[in-house]
């Protein structure tokens, strides 16, 4: 009998279910800019869903600044960067990011995912080995399927693991990628270990810092600077996406290191370059974060004043030490239900649910904006007493 390569979408019922309990909490569709109230069906909502962690998406003068590249360079580049998608202002923001990162030079690329996927491609070979964290993010999982060395994971955040991992693969060539914070859980990686296993058994290393740039370090340059581990740590990558109000990514290393990228990265060689208005935009983010670092501060405060709430509330909040704070409700089917009574409730939250997180462990993921004032911040508290009441969680 012939097969169908369609059967497993006609047989795909699982979505389907969720929408007619009214309980699918994926792409709601929003009215409003990425501020910290936001509009969906014209009801007014408090926005703890959103990676903008610097409020920065919605700020004048980064709009102002995509505007002004469009009225000088158009809405695209109609190639890629490797031929004709290169403009003066994508080398500017590559200086620029290099200089911010404190790294020799930076590449950028038309989104995060394309960075992990061209990066880790490019430089792991077949003879070659990765090493990443479980609970690293999926564009890392996938740049290490597209290259041709073997993946070696250790458990989340455990040093010892790492350590058996590596001694395992002595003397090959090895990548290790961590998350810097992950995304999901909200706590840091153990840098300072990593960067000394990578030296004890001559590993490179590269950080993903999606979720730090913008949110540690002193003056926000992410989770190598909140360490003092920037000249440690080989390749830093970055995504636009949160702190620095766009789309896009970008890694930064030594200058040999990122020249052979740019000739070897499929996801940077075969894509059409980023747009002028995104460029734009995260020059401008940037100037920004270095000229008000009191965003950082308010990011903070924020912060500390939701996780000393959830935790007085008896929430379950896991090894959370960022922005990021999930709230630990158990069963797939609770979290569903957890985030629409929160909507009614007027406030947007996020779910995660098996696979993406382990069984019995969904969560609903709440992330906090500079731009968040205390009676957003107490509204919301709130609310998660309310529905946890409502649901047995506290």
């Amino acid at each position: 009998m012939k097969k169908d390569l369609f059967d497993k979408c006609f047989k795909f019922k699982k979505a389907k279910e969720i929408m007619e309990l009214g309980l699918y909490p994926y792409f709601r569709t929003i009215e409003s800019a990425q501020d910290p109230v936001v509009y969906m069906n014209g009801k007014r909502m408090i926005m703890v869903g959103s990676n903008n962690y610097l409020g920065l998406t919605n700020d004048p003068r980064v709009k102002e600044a995509a505007i002004n590249a469009i009225k000088k360079y158009g809405t695209g580049c109609a190639g890629s960067r490797f031929l004709n998608g290169t403009l003066d202002i994508h080398v500017e923001l590559e200086e620029k990011l290099a200089r911010f990162m404190r790294k020799e030079a930076a590449l950028i690329f038309s989104t995060g995912f394309q960075v992990n996927l061209g990066v880790i491609s490019a430089l792991v070979g077949k003879d070659d080995v990765v090493v990443i964290d479980k609970m690293n993010h999926a564009s890392i999982i996938d740049g290490c399927r597209l290259s041709y060395g073997e993946i070696k994971k250790f458990r989340h955040n455990n040093m010892e693991d790492l350590e058996r991992v590596l001694k395992s693969i002595e003397g090959r060539a090895c990548l290790i990628v961590v998350d810097g914070v992950f995304s999901m859980e909200g706590d840091i990686i153990n840098l300072p270990e990593v960067v000394r296993l990578a030296k004890q058994y001559g590993a490179r290393l590269m950080v993903d810092d999606a979720h730090g740039i913008g949110v540690l370090g002193k003056t926000g340059r992410g989770t190598c600077e909140h360490f003092g581990l920037e000249q440690e740590v080989d390749l830093i990558m970055g995504t636009y996406s949160k702190s620095l109000a766009s789309i896009g990514g970008f890694v930064a290393g030594d200058k040999e290191i990122i020249h052979y990228i740019k000739h070897f990265a499929r996801s940077l060689i075969f894509s059409a370059s980023p747009p002028p208005a995104s460029v734009a935009a995260v020059s401008a983010a940037i100037d920004i974060i270095e000229q008000e670092p009191e965003r950082l501060e308010r990011l903070w405060k924020n912060t500390r004043k939701m996780l000393k709430g959830f935790k007085e509330l008896g929430f379950e909040i896991g090894p959370s030490q960022t922005p990021i704070i999930p709230i630990i409700v158990g069963e797939n089917e609770t979290a569903f239900k957890m985030a629409m009574m929160l909507q009614q409730e007027g406030v947007f939250a996020n779910v995660a649910v098996s696979p993406a997180v382990p069984n019995g462990k969904a969560l609903i993921r709440t992330s906090y904006m500079a731009t968040h004032t205390d009676e957003h911040l107490d509204f919301v508290l709130e609310a998660f007493k309310k529905v946890g009441k409502a649901l047995g969680l506290i």
